[in-house]
């Protein structure tokens, strides 16, 4: 009887069809309802058995209820309010704190921690432990409300309170970790069914490829025969119908295929050579059709110094570009589509390539670019609901060109258009230029493609090795043109009887056959005794399409591979690779069809690869801006007049004579549309911007530009921790990493140690600027006043502090600060120096660089106006000394910033 019990127990335990919130639930209240018992027992008081009975038939009913109702965590909120209304009373009732009922509290904390959930669960917590403190005081301070027994008998109900109490919590324990157990060992046994359903579901797509790419062989080659014969314009324009939809379906059905493989890790990159300007002109003969179907303009600008052949997965590289050009075409219906490549050498045999491609169509809203990759995910499906696709194309994209440890970014305006950039490393294979060319489509819009017979081979034998019949007819009827003499075989066995007797020129075969496929009938064949075709080239004319495959079958030993279905152009220059030249007689070729003024220029791109940019409170000469092209964001200026660009419409002389009549002038960061547009003009002229701005708890700057970079996944913003040209400096050696190639990791991470070891200090001569700029307060403003006290202002961690104060009149006081600035010159980097100033005449600027020379002589010393933003904060007669300190992680400055001393 008590075994069944048990194994009931057992059973309900561990049932998983409850939740594991449920079973802990009727775990912990069983252990308590036996805690229960333990403690109104100690006494052995009437009114102890009476509340015991009561509190048993309470539980019961809750737990039942509870279950009933699925809701566990009212039941156990109900539960430990009623524990702790009877512990009290137990607690007391042995005798307090010499009684046994002051341990059985613990059982209270672990129900209320395993049972309950949200916020009930640390505010009945908080309860339990006030309780339990209420009790002690009690018993302490009034002990007349204990109820006393005999000292012995204290201690053996203390005791007997302890073991049992220890008991149970061991029973909970061990109960927790057999359920953590059983939930791992279902968690494992999910784990590996959910494993075998992904080998199930990339087995089925597979086989789905290779079962449905056979009946559009068929559909494709009898459909091209038909468009090779003399047909109506009906007929015709029904075939190509039939053509355009069959090559639809298979799109797509690469797509689901291409996206199994990549999740089961069965996807690989192989490595060819190849003709860079053969795969563009493939691109651009497939696109280009499809963009003046849609009345749009189709550009193509190629770097003239690409190299001619380069070393990559051209399949993959071919679909990566594809992918997105489809995608261009698909979402614009008015504009452009433009696909530019550009090229930047790394080493003697490496290059980089930069695809990208942009579009003038509906654009991606920021919110949903971090979604785009995202597999069977499209964007703003409400405006896009009548766009065909699957929703697989761009993360099939992404995880390609990851697979190439490639890198893929998107630059989008909403309503404006997107532009896609695609970075891939390659090895140079011919390093001869492609130069300027003019590429002329072979195929006009809307009219019939006439067959062109590339060659005759009357007495060259073929043997076609297929399990299909309908692929057999296919291949006969798509070759019958060239007059070779073909034989078929459905199975490998029937093949090998016929090359036992007969020599084949060539041979195409199937890959997947039954009883012996077409891997292992290659192998018979070149070890087959006395065969005649021992030699013989054979290419793997499969439906197991993919570049991962071209390894595999070469690795075999195939002359090559086509992938079904394949067109009737196609398979006849294949059979034309392999056929002996002596069988071979070439027919005259055919001239491309007329495309009127559609020509196609090659041009060379002038993006950069990097451009660092930065806003107009740097303080740089416009000298080195220039050199190194430095594009800045300008700041505004607010007045009474109206809001104003700081430098190119205000200057900084300007605003402080505006400010010396009495009247307001403030600064204003650049608003996020403002950065936006500055972001999208970069990246006309760059592959990449690094945008870097002031300290970011000095400026809203900062935030702004992060807000806009958000819809260009192209543009880094960085936080300088400086202002003026202390931050001017770090964008000089960002913008002079980005002259030497560095990458962009590179340059970011070189911008964050330098900018700790910049020192940024000035010196104010009046703070009445500041205050009213919000910088520092009233109260400090009027004590500066009063005391003659000039603030040294420093950056730290992006913040603007107070570092000391300078005390008397302007000599007194530059003395002080330049003392103070190059106390420890050991670790002072003197390659350059910025002495920004604001308000000053040339006898102050003087005085200053001749005690800069006396304390810590510089290589160079730039003397820099501060912009009007600046000055609209510090006022007249401020001025810093802005340089580096050593840093020998840091790379060198240009010579053309160091090379001489200027005033």
């Amino acid at each position: 009887m008590y075994k069944a019990v048990y194994r009931k127990w057992v059973e309900i335990i561990f049932d998983h069809r409850i939740s594991l919130h449920e079973r802990m639930f009727r775990v912990i209240t069983a252990v308590s309802m036996v805690a229960l018992i333990f403690i109104l027992l100690i006494g052995w008081h009437l009114s102890n058995i009476v509340i015991l009975a009561a509190s048993l038939v309470y539980m019961c009913l809750v737990v039942k209820i509870s279950i009933q109702k699925q809701c566990i965590n009212t039941g156990a909120t109900l539960i430990v309010i009623l524990l702790l209304l009877v512990f009290p009373v137990s607690f007391f009732t042995p005798g307090g704190i010499y009684g046994g009922a002051s341990e059985w509290f613990v059982i209270c904390f672990i129900y209320i921690s395993l049972t309950l959930k949200g916020k009930r669960m640390p505010v009945l917590f908080l309860l339990c432990a006030a309780e339990t403190l209420l009790c002690y005081y009690v018993s302490f301070h009034y002990p007349a409300y204990g109820v006393y027994s005999t000292q012995g008998h204290s201690y053996f109900e203390s005791a007997n309170a302890v073991i049992l109490a220890g008991v149970l919590t061991s029973a909970l324990l061990l109960f927790q970790n057999r359920l953590y157990e059983e939930e791992s060992k279902l968690a494992a046994e999910q784990k590996k069914e959910i494993e075998e359903l992904n080998r199930a579901e990339n087995h089925f797509f597979s086989s789905m490829s290779h079962e449905i790419r056979t009946p559009i062989n068929t559909i494709i080659g009898l459909n091209e025969m038909i468009l090779r014969e003399a047909i109506s314009k009906d007929v015709a324009e029904n075939a190509r119908n039939i053509q355009g939809a069959s090559k639809m379906l298979l799109s797509l059905i690469n797509d689901i295929l291409d996206l199994s493989k990549i999740k089961s890790g069965k996807m690989e990159i192989v490595n060819v050579s190849y003709e860079t300007g053969d795969l563009f002109s493939e691109i651009v003969n497939m696109i280009w059709i499809k963009a003046k179907e849609k009345g749009l303009e189709f550009q193509l600008h190629v770097d003239p110094s690409m190299p001619s052949m380069l070393c990559g997965d051209e399949v993959r590289i071919k679909q990566i570009l594809i992918n997105l050009l489809n995608n261009a075409v698909k979402y614009t219906s008015e504009g452009s589509i433009k696909l530019s490549v550009r090229c930047e050498h790394l080493a003697l045999n490496k290059v980089r390539v930069y695809y990208s491609v942009e579009d003038t169509g509906l654009g991606v809203k920021k919110e949903n670019i971090p979604y785009l990759f995202n597999a069977f995910k499209r964007v703003d499906e409400k405006k896009n609901r009548h766009i065909e696709g699957t929703g697989l194309g761009l993360n099939i994209v992404h995880q390609l060109v990851e697979l190439m440890d490639g890198e893929i970014s998107v630059n989008s305006v909403y309503t404006k258009g997107s532009t896609f950039i695609v970075t891939l490393d390659q090895d140079i294979v011919d390093g001869t230029e492609l130069g300027t060319f003019t590429l002329a489509s072979r195929m006009k819009v809307h009219e019939r493609e006439q067959y062109k017979q590339s060659f005759e081979a009357p007495k060259a034998h073929l043997l076609v090795v297929d399990d299909n019949d309908m692929n057999l007819m296919v291949a006969r009827k798509l070759l019958s043109g060239t007059k070779i003499q073909i034989d078929t075989a459905s199975s490998g066995i029937e093949c090998l009887k016929l090359t036992q007797d007969q020599h084949y020129d060539g041979i195409l075969m199937d890959h997947l056959m039954p009883e012996m496929d077409g891997i292992k009938c290659l192998h018979a064949l070149r070890s087959q005794p006395g065969g005649l075709c021992q030699d013989v080239p054979v290419i793997a004319l499969t439906a197991n399409a993919g570049s991962d495959n071209q390894l595999l079958y070469r690795k075999e030993g195939f002359s090559g591979y086509l992938a079904k279905p394949v067109s009737g152009a196609l398979l006849e220059a294949a059979v034309l690779s392999i056929l002996p030249k002596e069988l071979v007689t070439l027919t005259e070729e055919a001239s491309p069809s007329e495309i009127g003024k559609d020509i196609l220029l090659f041009e060379q791109t002038q993006r950069m690869s990097i451009m660092v940019t930065t806003d107009s409170v740097c303080d740089l000469p416009e000298s080195l801006k220039k050199e190194f092209g430095i594009s800045v964001c300008p700041y505004y200026i607010r007045t009474d007049e109206g809001r104003f660009l700081d430098g190119p419409e205000l200057s900084a002389d300007e605003l402080l004579a505006h400010i010396s009549q009495g009247k307001k002038g403030s600064s204003q960061p650049p608003d996020v549309e403002d950065y936006e547009r500055f972001f999208a003009e970069r990246l006309t002229e760059a592959q990449n911007v690094i945008h870097i701005t002031m300290a970011k708890h000095v400026s809203e700057g900062y935030n702004h530009a992060v807000e806009a970079a958000k819809s260009f996944e192209n543009v880094t913003v960085i936080d300088s921790g400086h202002l003026s040209s202390s931050m001017g400096l770090i964008v000089l050696y960002a913008a002079s990493m980005a002259e030497n190639h560095a990458t962009k990791n590179e340059i970011v991470k070189a911008v964050k140690r330098l900018r700790n070891y910049i020192s940024s200090a000035f010196i104010i001569d009046s703070t009445h600027m500041m205050c009213r700029s919000g910088k520092i307060s009233k109260r400090v403003q009027v004590l500066c006043d009063a005391l003659l006290l000039h603030p040294i202002i420093m950056l730290r961690k992006s913040k603007m502090v107070v570092g000391s104060m300078a005390v008397g009149n302007f000599s007194h006081m530059t003395k002080r600060y330049v003392r103070k600035v190059f106390m420890n010159t050991g670790n002072i980097d003197r390659r350059v120096l910025f002495i920004t100033y604001s308000g000053m005449d040339d006898k102050k600027l003087q005085y200053i660089q001749n005690l800069v020379n006396q304390y810590c002589p510089f290589e160079r010393v730039y003397l820099q106006k501060a912009s009007s933003a600046i000055s609209s904060n510090c006022g007249p007669k401020s001025f810093g000394l802005l340089f580096m300190r050593k840093n020998s992680a840091v790379i060198p400055f240009s010579q053309n910033i160091t090379q001489d001393t200027s005033n």
